[in-house]
């Protein structure tokens, strides 16, 4: 089971204190929290990827490179690449990159975003933002499998024998979860390449996230790569953290009320009520955290939002300490007990290879020309 932390980036003022960082002291404030996770005992950091205010992660790899250099541990990885408004190659050069210059440290989550106005800033139309999807992927894992690809589809410009560069450390892709919130086509295109599915279930009820993982998981076993158990299952998660938990919720209120994604909407009662999110003692986390797998499976990575809507870095940091030092440890503990034989572990570069060179010509489907994927 992994265990991290992901960002999604926003310049929010304090509204505690009135205060807004500058998006420099944003950019650098992301990567301190980054060095925090792995002195912690965190296993994964992730970021979004926006490009529009107030968010600021625009370049995920420049900074999960810049991260890689100063960690030794952590998987670094996004909690969204736009992989309907990037283009496929730049994405497979990118994270191969990055993939080299972390030691195999890397992996990614596709997703569309929730940003509309992002398609036509890149040349494209957000009504066929799930062709896209699918379309851009298909590319995107030949890519990366293939040294001499000859492509076309709707959306780009043919290949004729491209090779993207560099290739793939030790031979083997980057891990890929595809994300989404409402999408069961996405959740079908994971299952079909035996990718990971990563539900982020921090905004609407279990049930919902439930209905996408059951698809994911009986498709999965539907395309041959395994039992529905064995499938691969990212979600995510939100907490705030005090000794005591009134603390907590007198700390935390002004920062949900006002937050960029949720405030002025559901109270914050209604919204823990209904989400992940926790906000109270580390136990209170803990026992919340453990329900998880009582509404979707065992699952090999759990996330966790800790430095949104404004939150200072001196506080986030804090949350930090309380999480790696207190909470992780028992989840880790109670996880594996709890774990039945044959779930497999989170992905981690190491165990693919080791995987790739004990079963040869195995892994996933490779992707046929032309775009095409699961009907």
């Amino acid at each position: 089971m992994q265990f991290g932390i992901f960002t999604v980036g926003d310049v929010t003022t304090d509204p505690t204190s009135g205060r807004t960082p500058s998006e420099a002291e944003r950019i650098k404030a992301m990567v301190t929290i980054a060095l925090k996770a792995e002195e912690v005992g965190l296993d994964v950091f992730a970021t979004g990827e926006h490009h529009n205010p107030p968010f600021v992660p625009s370049s995920p790899t420049t900074m999960l490179g810049w991260i890689a250099a100063r960690t030794e541990r952590l998987i670094l990885s996004t909690s969204t690449t736009l992989i309907t408004t990037n283009d496929p190659v730049k994405i497979a050069e990118d994270f191969a990159m990055l993939q080299h210059l972390a030691d195999g440290r890397a992996d990614l989550m596709m997703g569309r975003g929730n940003t509309g106005p992002v398609y036509p800033w890149f040349g494209q139309d957000i009504r066929q933002g799930i062709p896209l999807a699918i379309e851009n992927y298909a590319l995107l894992h030949q890519l990366w499998r293939e040294e001499n690809v000859d492509w076309e589809g709707r959306f780009r410009t043919p290949l004729h024998g491209f090779t993207s560069t560099p290739r793939p450390l030790d031979g083997t892709p980057p891990f890929v979860w595809h994300g989404s919130i409402r999408s069961p086509e996405i959740a079908e295109q994971a299952a079909y390449y035996g990718d990971g599915f990563s539900a982020n279930n921090i905004f609407w009820p279990k049930e919902h996230f439930q209905k996408l993982i059951d698809l994911y998981r009986r498709r999965y076993a539907h395309y041959g790569h395994g039992t529905p158990e064995q499938a691969v299952v990212g979600l995510g998660g939100q907490a705030f953290m005090r000794r005591n938990s009134q603390d907590a919720v007198r700390e935390f209120r002004p920062y949900f009320d006002n937050a960029p994604v949720y405030g002025h909407g559901p109270s914050l009662e209604e919204f823990t009520e209904q989400t992940p999110l926790t906000v109270g003692s580390p136990q209170q986390v803990i026992e919340k955290t453990l329900t998880f797998r009582e509404s979707f499976g065992d699952y090999q990575r759990q996330l966790f939002l800790m430095d949104h809507a404004g939150l200072p870095l001196k506080t986030v940091l804090e949350q930090l300490d309380l999480l790696g030092e207190e909470v992780v440890p028992v989840l880790r503990k109670e996880f594996a007990r709890l774990r039945p034989a044959g779930v497999p572990d989170g992905p981690t570069h190491a165990a693919r290879v080791a995987d790739a060179a004990a079963a040869p010509g195995s892994g996933p489907r490779t992707a046929v020309k032309n775009g095409a994927t699961a009907p």
